[in-house]
């Protein structure tokens, strides 16, 4: 019988190979400079950073039902029209949607770019803002709900990553 070979094993992971270094550096910084997540947003509206603003994109009703303390309630269909009356171009704005399953958020931060605004979307939208466990306004007043403990630790606490 021949001698075989043992067959290369190529995984998933490597079938294709990781970027160099630096172009792994550019890439998640560009990354970053595109997106913000819900925490990171929720500690800056706390600690009352400036320099940003939150807006939701959404429809009345979707505002109606539930929004981010602070944001400004516009519409995609209206950023265009009413974007240069209503926020300060000096401000980076941050969109948000209903959540990851939604482009509405960057069909938003597309309007704001192309007014020469600075923006960032907010990874996860209203959703994850909720189950991260963050308080929220809503037409009958403030809710909260308990943290998911599949997007957040139980304490409250931030994960720190």
């Amino acid at each position: 019988m021949p001698a075989t070979t043992p067959a290369t094993i190529v995984g998933a992971v490597l079938s294709v190979p990781a970027a160099a270094p630096a172009e792994a550096a550019a890439h998640y910084a560009a990354r970053l400079a595109f997106e913000a997540d819900v925490s990171d947003v929720h500690a800056d509206l706390a600690s009352g950073a400036p320099g940003v603003v939150v807006v939701d994109t959404r429809s009345k009703a979707a505002w109606d039902q539930g929004r981010i303390p602070g944001a400004v309630h516009l519409p995609t269909a209206q950023i265009a029209e009413l974007a240069p009356q209503s926020i300060d171009p000096v401000l980076t704005v941050v969109t948000y949607c209903w959540g990851p399953g939604c482009n509405g958020a960057t069909r938003a931060a597309l309007a704001f770019a192309r007014l020469g605004y600075r923006v960032k979307e907010m990874l996860g939208g209203f959703e994850y803002w909720v189950r991260e466990g963050f308080a929220y306004d809503t037409a009958a007043g403030t809710e909260q709900r308990p943290i998911d403990d599949l997007t957040a630790p139980r304490s409250g606490i931030s994960c720190a990553c």
